[in-house]
């Protein structure tokens, strides 16, 4: 039996309805863009659908420019701390939720703080540490510094309370040791706050273009974001170009969060009520 609609229902409709063409006509310019001239992307007024689309910005942008590993070297910054966030936050949040030590409080006290901390603060240290570590202009000078992330631990301690003490005693009883009972018992009840923390590790390194543009400096090693703003140039701006490389970059998050989408929403309503 269909539910009747009520004029409430109608109106939220037409606002979600508006709202959705809001979020989705940036999208659908910077790919209809990406397949246009330079003369038909300036064009006045402006075109709404390519009347002559090529592929001339994709052949320029792979072929004149190493725009391929730019995407690689984005993608392979984001996957490998997307994975030491998520083991070292999950092990940390784990001991902060579930044993007791000396310090406990002072200790989950510091990462609050360092949560408040603007990333430009401690920045000048950051660079000097991996100086005289020899890594700058290389892909673990961004990696590094970002696996330290104050908030994954944050939000693997709020799902690791959900976590019954009583299975973790048992588990101590029938000689299980701690990496084990973390494997077998912790980690499939925060699996969906391990996803959702994998999500958000991804999107805050895709985005996190001041890191990049301050520890990458060599063309060979820049990130998809900071070899599309080099298409820029001083005098004249190709934008058919540009839109082809902000559509290439495009492609990962959207397949992430599409692939993660299930494990995000889930994690997100889970770290909403703590039970």
């Amino acid at each position: 039996m269909k539910k009747k609609m009520t004029p409430f229902g109608v109106f939220s409709i037409a606002i979600l309805s508006v709202l959705t063409v809001l979020f989705v006509f940036p999208f659908y310019w910077i790919i209809s863009g990406s397949f246009k001239s330079q003369s038909d992307a300036v064009k006045q007024p402006p075109q709404w659908w390519p009347e002559n689309p090529t592929l001339g910005n994709y052949e320029k942008l792979l072929i004149q420019n190493p725009a391929g590993q730019w995407l690689l070297n984005s993608v392979l910054i984001c996957l490998v701390t997307m994975l030491l966030v998520c083991l070292t936050s999950s092990l940390a949040g784990y001991v902060l939720a579930k044993k007791r030590f000396y310090g406990q409080k002072i200790l989950f006290s510091i990462f609050i703080v360092a949560m408040a901390l603007p990333k430009q603060v401690v920045l000048v240290p950051l660079v000097r540490i991996i100086r005289g570590m020899h890594m700058h202009d290389t892909l673990w000078a961004v990696i590094l510094p970002l696996v330290g992330w104050p908030f994954g631990v944050f939000l693997m301690k709020q799902f690791s309370e959900n976590i019954p003490t009583e299975l973790l005693e048992s588990a101590k009883i029938d000689g299980c040791s701690e990496l084990r009972t973390f494997a077998s018992i912790a980690f499939p009840i925060v699996k969906p706050g391990f996803a959702a923390l994998a999500i958000f590790t991804f999107i805050n390194t895709w985005n996190d273009y001041f890191m990049q543009l301050v520890m990458l400096t060599s063309r060979k090693n820049l990130t998809i974001s900071l070899g599309v703003a080099t298409l820029q140039a001083e005098l004249s701006t190709n934008y058919g170009l540009i839109m082809a490389g902000a559509a290439l970059a495009a492609v990962p998050i959207v397949t992430v969060f599409l692939v993660f989408q299930k494990y995000f929403t889930q994690g997100i309503t889970m770290g909403a009520v703590k039970g």
